[in-house]
């Protein structure tokens, strides 16, 4: 909307520029045409009118450009009509979805009140240091997800593949263990998804048992 109220602007200013070259020109032509009547020879004569019919030139040039000014102008103004109606249907959209966000926040405020005050008993158990790499992440991150699962042998959030070793590690809940590509809080795997995923080791133990065959 503004891009084309911008260019309608501009071709505005440009019309009124070649309104003003009409008017200079045309003064210019009678300026001529009033040294016509006093000229001494015939060079001096051809030398007026040459510049009589270059203005004259100039006026039609000029004329043509306001002409196909008003032209864009006109269709700047079918353009900006069609974004206006636009800009009314999303914004009654808008509006609608509004609504629908503020109903379901009322729905589920007295769950965020809960997860709220959960969230602040537990962050009072988590170690300060731990506690702002948290924090650092889920600002950070595109979707927010610090802490994650391993589903289907990779990371939630970021689909990298993690090692077997790592999600020993994940699984015995010993220590802290962080992805070390996204940087994400690894906290669970999810061991039935790992059941459903093909399992190459004994496709490959069975090749090498041929072999040896």
């Amino acid at each position: 909307m503004s891009r084309f109220e911008s260019e309608q602007k501009e071709i505005e200013d440009n019309i009124k520029k070649n309104k003003e070259g009409i008017k200079e020109a045309e003064k210019l032509v009678k300026k001529y045409n009033d040294q016509q009547k006093n000229v001494k020879n015939n060079r001096e004569f051809d030398a007026i009118t040459k510049e009589i019919e270059l203005q004259e030139l100039e006026v039609q040039i000029c004329e043509k450009r306001i002409k196909e000014g008003k032209e864009k102008i006109d269709l700047k103004k079918e353009e900006i009509k069609k974004i206006e109606a636009l800009i009314d249907e999303r914004t009654e959209d808008l509006n609608g979805k509004k609504k629908e966000l503020k109903d379901l926040l009322g729905e589920s405020e007295d769950e965020e009140k809960k997860l709220l005050s959960d969230r602040e008993k537990a962050s009072k158990k988590i170690e300060d240091k731990l506690l702002k790499y948290y924090e650092r992440l889920r600002t950070s991150l595109s979707n927010g997800l610090a802490v994650v699962s391993v589903v289907r042998g990779a990371a939630e959030g970021c689909n990298i593949i993690i090692p077997p070793q790592k999600i020993a590690e994940i699984r015995e809940k010993k220590k802290i263990v962080i992805d070390e590509h996204s940087g994400r809080i690894l906290a669970d795997v999810d061991m039935q998804s790992m059941e459903e995923e093909p399992k190459p080791k004994k496709k490959a133990t069975t090749r090498r048992k041929k072999v040896g065959s």
